[in-house]
This record gives structure tokens, sequence and C-alpha cells, in this order.
């Protein structure tokens, strides 16, 4: 039975081939190589689907804010990768794509991060944030033909980047309010004192 990963685990381990569109190449892919880095991975269902190069479109639209602030954006089904250089190669929305293109066609990547549909043999879709030390800190997953907001995702890698990065005094913690935008203030919390304040 499948598991997905609790906030604070280990990053499963990815081996497996990908395809770089910018390098227009196939490439053997190993998550352990962007350690140091974060890593925004979003499963999708299957390539040649219009919701999924939506996805991809919309991720596109924000890899250089990401690339930027130090994340690598990584998409994911369970399609070959020669599907993916295909999908890459004549679909509109996904040809203008940066974003490497990882298969997983024996399924063994999606089961381990506990997004593999049984039913369909599919990735089901949703979004894993991956801090530079390897462990997950960001988890979503839902309804297949709900598109990804990659600006709520963009938001919640900088807000985990904020906190990552900020490390609180003693009796202090850094958190990130509802509805917070980078560039704003995030909450010096002293875990005593403000009890009943907020």
């Amino acid at each position: 039975m499948q598991t997905m990963p609790s906030i604070g685990d280990k990053a499963p381990e990815i081996n497996a081939k990908a395809y770089f569109p910018e390098e227009k190449d196939v490439k053997e892919f190993h998550l352990e190589a962007y350690k140091g880095k974060w890593v925004i991975l979003t499963f999708y269902p299957g390539d040649f689907t219009f919701v999924c190069a939506t996805d991809v479109e919309a991720f596109t639209g924000s890899y250089d804010l990401f690339k930027k602030n130090g994340a690598e954006v990584l998409a994911i089904s369970t399609d070959s990768v020669f599907s993916h250089k295909k999908w890459a190669e004549t679909s509109p929305r996904v040809m203008e794509s940066k974003i490497p293109l990882i298969e997983d066609f024996t399924k063994k990547v999606t089961a381990s991060f506990g997004f593999l549909n049984e039913q369909t043999g599919q990735a089901r879709r949703g979004t894993v944030i991956i801090d530079p030390e390897g462990r997950v800190q960001y988890v979503s997953m839902h309804n297949d033909g709900l598109g990804k907001d990659a600006e709520h995702i963009y938001t919640a890698f900088m807000g985990l980047k904020y906190i990552h990065d900020t490390p609180a005094e003693k009796g202090h913690m850094c958190a990130i309010p509802a509805n917070w935008r980078p560039g704003k203030e995030a909450l010096n919390i002293d875990v005593v004192k403000d009890i009943g304040k907020l």
C-alpha cells in the first residue's frame, strides 16, 4: 500500500530518464543531484491532455521567478520519456516550456510519493515542495480536473523559503500568516508573551 511522505520526511529518491526541453535531450535524472536547491515537483496524470498542458504552461510563466529564488521546477507523470519528448515538440502550450519532464513508466516514483491512482495507473494531480536538505515541506493533491495555481505554489514556496532562511530567536517562532505574499512581513511570535494576541 502506498503512503504519502509526511512533512519533514526525506523525499523518496528519483532515478529516471527525463526530457530536458531547453537542451532538446533525454538524460538520466537523479533527485539527489538537486540537493542544496529547492525542488517544486509537479505531478500530472498524462501527456497530451488539456489540463496537464495548462499546468506546464502556468509553471513556465513563473519558471524564471522560481529559478531566481533557488528552486527547480520538475514535472512527472507515468508516461515514457519518448511520450514526454513528443508532447514537448507538438503541444502549443508545452513547446515553450523549460521544465524537465521526468518519466515514471514503472509507476514506482509516483507510488513512492503516494500519488499513484491505482484505478487508472496514472499520477494524481498535485505538487510537492522539497527543501534544500531533501525534506518534504509541502504536499498538495486534488481533483484531476482542477489545474494548478502556479501563483499560489510560488507564494507557498517563498513562505517556506522565508521560514527556512530566517532562524527564530529562542522562545520565538517565525510563521507565515494566511494570505501572505512575498515582500510582506512574516510573524515573529513570542510563544509565551503573544498567546491570545493574534
